[in-house]
Parts: structure tokens; sequence; C-alpha cells
């Protein structure tokens, strides 16, 4: 208290001890295990998944809620703490990446060397039997839909630098309505899907990246209705407005992975498959 209740003599922010880093770890983790129990058919697995999500909701809720005052309020976000935290951003999306080349590495190993890995189906990919989406019809839908909602998300940006709250607020919200409808096609999609998560390889590879993806999706979404909640409150500034940055730098990042996605498990990894529509 006594180091508070004098002048800072330095730019930098001295956070103060926290609860939500082993909160938001013990939830992530209670939700983990609740989530693989149920794709195991566990008995009451899929409470303790919702218990653990409800964990990780309520953490981000007060992490955020502490986060948000250091910046509007208290003014602890000073030049270099904001550098220091796109710096974090960026290592964080770097993780990111790497969390979705095991996915890919996965893939590309049953794909590309189907013999060696004794895949059934005469060594073929996709294997024989499976029927695959064709990736010109819902898949390249939901392209598009992410293509667009990437430049709303900047049409944003740009009106926030310029101080037009507007059409900052209008492209918030056109991104939102986009992440949702991109997010509501794919539950559709899967819903119809001509094979199960248990059927093989291809299922298991396929569900694994484009579902992880789309969990993504949904946090970014999340990221950007707290920003547009921030938005219409008046929070961000042309000068400061980190809060905003990362969630359009997340949703970004979650683009480029899609495009990835469609060519390589969507179009390509599609082979002479039969399709369905």
């Amino acid at each position: 208290m006594t180091v508070h209740s004098q002048e800072q003599q330095h730019p930098y922010h001295l956070v103060d001890p926290s609860p939500w880093p082993i909160t938001g770890a013990f939830s992530a983790l209670v939700m983990f295990a609740g989530t693989v129990g149920w794709m195991h058919d566990t008995v009451g697995a899929g409470w303790v998944a919702i218990l653990g999500l409800v964990g990780v909701l309520a953490t981000m809720f007060m992490w955020w809620r502490d986060v948000i005052r250091e910046a509007e309020h208290e003014g602890h976000h000073t030049p270099v703490v904001q550098l220091s935290m796109r710096y974090g951003m960026a290592l964080f999306i770097a993780s990111e990446v790497m969390f979705f080349a095991a996915f890919f590495w996965a893939f590309f190993n049953a794909s590309l060397f189907p013999f060696a890995n004794d895949i059934p189906g005469k060594g073929v990919w996709p294997p024989d039997g499976v029927t695959v989406f064709n990736p010109f019809d819902l898949p390249f839908l939901n392209t598009l839909i992410l293509l667009t909602s990437g430049a709303t998300v900047t049409w944003a940006h740009h009106g926030l630098k310029a101080g037009n709250r507007g059409v900052l607020i209008k492209g918030l919200a056109l991104t939102v309505l986009l992440g949702l409808t991109f997010t509501g096609i794919q539950a559709f999609e899967y819903s119809n899907a001509p094979f199960a998560f248990d059927d093989g390889i291809y299922p298991s590879t396929f569900f694994m990246a484009t579902g992880f993806h789309g969990f993504h999706v949904i946090i970014g979404t999340t990221f950007l209705i707290v920003c547009l909640v921030r938005a219409i409150k008046g929070h961000f500034k042309p000068e400061h407005h980190f809060g905003f940055e990362a969630a359009a730098w997340y949703w970004h990042f979650v683009d480029v992975i899609w495009l990835f996605l469609f060519s390589c498990i969507y179009w390509w990894g599609s082979g002479n498959a039969p399709m369905v529509g």
C-alpha cells in the first residue's frame, strides 16, 4: 500500500495479485477432462464439461473486467505497457500457430503416406468408403463469410483510427454477425456430416482440425462482442485501443487458418472421394 500511495516514477504497470490465472487454468482442466470423458461416453462427463465451461466464462468476464478497469479508468496502459502487450499477443498467436501445426501434421502424415500408416482402403486418401463434403458448397460459403468479416473488422479499425465511432460500431456489429453466421453454418454442416468422429482416420483428423478452428471462431466472436460493448460505451480512442487491436489480430489469424483448412482439408484432402452437398 505504501508503494501504491507514492507517485509512480516509471511507465510500467506492476500488476496486483490476481486469482484469475489459477481459476482459469483449473476451469480449463475441468472442461477438458469433461469433454474427453463425454467423447468416450462416460456417464456425467457432459455436466463436468459444462461446469468447466461456466468456470472459464466466469474467469474471462472477471479478468476482462479487471483489465478494462486498469486500461480505461486507472490509466495503467501507458505506451510502454501497450508495447509489451503487443509482444505478448504476438507470442500468443505464434503459440496458436504451433497448436494448429500439430493438427495439419497429423492430417498430412495420414493423407500423404496412407500405405506407411496402414490405412484401410487400398492405401488411398480419403480411404475407400468415405464420403466427403463438397468443398464448393457450404465450406466455400463459409470461406466467403470469414473473408468478408476480415474486411468489416478492418473497416471498423479504420473508423476507430479516424475517430468515427459510428463506423467502428457498424463494422464490429457486422463482424460479430458474420462470425455467428459462420458458426451456425458449421454446426449445420456437422449435424449433416456423412461420417462420425470415430469412423476412421479421415473423420478424426477432419473434426479435430475444423472443430478446433470453430472453437477459436467462437472465442474470437466473444472477443469482438466485448469490443462492441466497449465501443458503444465509448471506451476506445484513436490513440488508445489495444483491446480492439488484439481482438482484430486474433480474428485475422482465424481467417488465415481457415484458408489453409479449406485449401488443404476440404479441397485438396477430398481427393476423388464421393461428395455430399
